[in-house]
């Protein structure tokens, strides 16, 4: 009928497109928030403390003007009674006129002194003070503007987990169905670190993976696995791009089973990788892929506690032949 809703199974090429464009979207206007929170958050405490020290220092230096104003003050009163020399020094003095001279002009001197020296001291704490008023605003302006960017940088967080969410249903969904449909990698363009060929080894290889923390490794064992740990396991958010880690062949694709959505790629000299747990394919068999270039974004279907990419490298596209897949890239130049 005119105006109802399509199938579910026309709707999920939409939906597949708009929730892996709102991850890739999400996830770089994120790192680009997080990026300059980054330098503004540490920029408002630097120039904090800048204005903490400018503070302490105007108050040695008012500190100081108060003892020279009260040295002034003493002085000035004791030329007031005496004439220009303390009592004490008069009764010492009087029989001697040269002597007696010579104190007025010491006294006259320090007075001098005084009077100079509280002047700069206060030329000194004006242009201190202005300093540290100028200071702590730039202070302020700068601590609210981390403060918001810490706003929305959470609020972006939270829209993020919510795309995250969204892929992960959408993925374990196509799953269910047993159709894993191939995703718009063209929609989704890639930084200029992200780009093939961006950061290959002397040797033409790379990682599969960017921005991850190494997880289970190969040959460990759990209550995951039936045997011990096939794999390099890469824990990276969903939605993180995966990427063939060499030239080759996209030789097949799953879509269910442990290892959820994945991708085996045949390379130069008989050598296989497997790429699993995937949210979405960017590539069919067939495909001839180069090194670092996107072959889909990460996930967590299949046999996955959580958001990660299990990397497999084997001597044959079937399961049951894999070697240490770290050493295997190591060999190559490629450090994990």
């Amino acid at each position: 009928m005119l105006g109802s809703r399509p199938p579910d199974s026309y709707a999920a090429p939409g939906r597949l497109a708009r929730a892996t464009s709102d991850v890739y979207r999400l996830t770089r206007e994120e790192a680009r928030v997080r990026e300059r929170y980054a330098r503004a958050e540490p920029a408002a405490r630097e120039r904090r403390r800048e204005a903490d020290r400018l503070a302490e220092r105007l108050n040695g230096l008012r500190f100081v003007s108060g003892v020279l104003r009260e040295d002034a003050g003493a002085a000035a009163r004791a030329q007031y009674r005496t004439g220009g020399f303390t009592a004490r020094e008069s009764s010492r003095l009087l029989d001697d006129p040269l002597e007696l001279l010579s104190v007025q002009e010491d006294d006259t001197g320090r007075r001098e002194w005084l009077a100079r020296r509280l002047g700069e001291t206060d030329d000194r704490s004006r242009a201190l003070a202005a300093e540290a008023r100028a200071t702590a605003l730039s202070w302020q302006v700068l601590d609210r503007d981390a403060a918001r960017m810490r706003t929305a940088l959470d609020a972006m967080a939270d829209r993020l987990t919510e795309a995250r969410g969204r892929l992960d249903a959408l993925a374990a969904a196509e799953v269910a169905e047993g159709r894993c449909r191939t995703a718009d990698r063209d929609a989704l363009e890639p930084d200029e670190g992200e780009r093939p060929g961006g950061d290959l080894s002397r040797r033409g290889w790379t990682r599969p993976v960017l921005g991850y923390r190494l997880s289970a490794g190969y040959g460990g064992s759990g209550a995951n696995w039936s045997g011990t740990h096939t794999g390099q396991d890469f824990a990276v958010p969903t939605g993180t791009p995966v990427r063939s880690v060499g030239p080759g062949t996209v030789v097949s694709a799953g879509c269910g089973g442990a290892f959820g959505i994945s991708m085996v790629i045949r390379h130069p000299g008989g050598w296989y990788s497997q790429y699993a747990h995937l949210a979405a394919p960017f590539v069919a068999p067939g495909r001839r892929v180069r090194p670092g270039e996107w072959i889909g974004l990460s996930g967590t279907t299949g046999n996955s506690t959580g958001p990660h990419l299990h990397f497999e490298v084997r001597t044959t596209p079937e399961f049951g032949s894999a070697v240490d897949p770290v050493e295997w890239l190591r060999r190559r130049g490629v450090g994990v």
